[in-house]
């Protein structure tokens, strides 16, 4: 009988897992190696059910933290891969891809991956907006001034400060997460820059740092809270897994 396997990650074939390691459902992490210079770290995928609970996805993430935390090296995989027996990972992930895994392992080995987020503190940038944008104040202060029965003849009007007020938050976010970005991506081996998902976030980035520079980052990301911690948070979190920095297949 075949024995579906659930696969977190590849990792170097001589690796040594950390003791006591378990993964979904706490079945026991093992090393799955077709002979060459790689190994999946699997276990037995849970039967019966579908993936997808909460307990699944902290298994999933505890299993990596446990390998950076014993300074494992692995290419880690997003939640949800499955191959349909040991077979299968020796064949159809290792032995198809091991040149490609190996350089990837190569290119991760002694990084870790530390993300920073940016948020506006709203009412601070909003207060800025409306003392540099004389345009928006004026309007604003107009607006404000319309008694509340009249407040449907100036509804184009307030449709109007909402994008001049938008544009203004644009144009900052794109002067003030550049200008983050400059001041820590010199520190990093190389970054990768998300799309803001909200109206107040100024930068997501996250940055693949060398071990011996992780202080050095840790330390410029400090001194940016301290230049502009009243009206930008910042936040660094991490060290996560690399999932940033493994290459499509």
């Amino acid at each position: 009988m075949t024995t579906p396997q659930y696969v977190y990650g590849v990792t170097r074939a001589d690796a040594t897992l950390p003791e006591d390691v378990t993964g979904l459902d706490d079945k026991p992490v093992e090393l799955v190696a077709d002979g060459g210079r790689c190994a999946a770290v699997v276990s037995e995928l849970p039967q019966g059910r579908a993936l997808g609970e909460r307990a699944d996805l902290v298994a999933h993430q505890r299993v990596l933290n446990a390998l950076m935390d014993a300074g494992v090296v692995v290419v880690p995989f997003r939640f949800g891969a499955a191959l349909a027996d040991r077979g299968a990972v020796e064949k159809e992930l290792l032995a198809d891809n091991s040149e490609r895994l190996g350089q990837v392992l190569d290119q991760l080995d002694g990084r870790v991956e530390l993300r920073l987020k940016a948020t506006y503190v709203q009412d601070a940038v909003l207060r800025e907006i409306m003392t540099g944008e004389p345009e928006i104040a004026e309007l604003a202060a107009r607006l404000r001034e319309v008694p509340a029965d009249a407040a449907d003849a100036v509804y184009y009007d307030r449709v109007r400060l909402g994008e001049l007020i938008a544009q203004a938050m644009e144009r900052r976010r794109e002067h003030d997460g550049q200008a983050l970005l400059e001041a820590v991506s010199s520190k990093s081996e190389a970054f990768v820059r998300k799309s803001p998902a909200r109206e107040e976030d100024v930068l997501d980035v996250s940055f693949l740092v060398p071990n011996d520079r992780r202080e050095e980052l840790e330390k410029a990301v400090d001194e940016l809270g301290e230049q502009h911690g009243e009206r930008i948070r910042i936040r660094l979190i991490g060290p996560l897994p690399p999932y940033d920095f493994v290459p499509e297949a």
